[in-house]
């Protein structure tokens, strides 16, 4: 299984708050059978979550010489803005594994205006946008088919698998199961925080056959279509 959104570089976010939790949470992973993972740590224009491209490799290297048992990869989850190109090219910001897809974080409960226009120009640059756990957005919740128009411009979608164990409450679950339901979600990821956090990894698969009911579409959530990302191959 391999994970595509994580808060576990240490002291950045919201995520780990030090070396020592960063390698327990990868523990814990790994011990649940994770055996690659992209770190996304937060990046919000305006805010303290601001740490640069070259800051997170300096941690995450830190975090590499200490910890062996799993492949770890850089991203970002990048907060909509419409200075993304800009913040790409300053380097503030990477693509996940330095691909051409870029994590993106909406609101939790206001429409975007002109959000259109900027995955239009992420996209003419060569970026496709994975929109974050779509599940946990109220106006998702209030209507899946507010996602139609950006799934039809070539956004992906990926959804936090402890929305469907209640994390996030019962709009998030109801949520997410629909949109696995429509074939909508393309990676499953933990979004995973602190060493605290509960993880059902173990638990997912079981989970999705419930819903999902095909091996081959479970495999790809968890596993095969996170792999054609950290490896920039394209995902049809």
């Amino acid at each position: 299984m391999k994970d595509i959104h994580s808060h576990i570089l240490y002291g950045i976010d919201d995520g780990a708050r030090s070396i020592e939790e960063s390698i327990e949470i990868l523990e814990k992973l790994y011990e649940s059978g994770v055996t690659d993972i992209i770190l996304t740590p937060h990046y919000i224009s305006n805010s303290k979550y601001i740490s640069s491209v070259l800051e997170n490799k300096k941690i995450l290297n830190k975090i590499k010489r200490k910890y062996k048992k799993i492949n770890l990869y850089l991203g970002n989850e990048v907060y909509i803005d419409y200075n993304l190109v800009e913040l790409l090219d300053k380097k503030l910001i990477t693509t996940l594994n330095n691909s051409r897809y870029l994590l993106i974080e909406l609101p939790m409960n206001s429409i975007v205006n002109d959000l259109d226009s900027m995955i239009y120009e992420l996209m003419r640059r060569g970026v496709t946008p994975i929109i974050a756990h779509p599940e946990r957005y109220s106006y998702v919740q209030k209507n899946i088919k507010y996602l139609d128009q950006f799934i039809d411009m070539g956004v992906l979608l990926q959804g936090n698998y402890e929305s469907l164990f209640g994390k996030y409450g019962k709009g998030s679950e109801k949520t997410l199961k629909k949109l696995l339901k429509k074939d909508y979600i393309t990676f499953l990821g933990s979004d995973i925080h602190r060493n605290d956090s509960d993880i059902h990894t173990n638990e997912v698969v079981n989970k999705l056959r419930k819903i999902v009911k095909d091996e081959d579409k479970i495999s790809d959530l968890i596993d095969n279509n996170i792999y054609k990302v950290i490896n920039d191959e394209e995902i049809k």
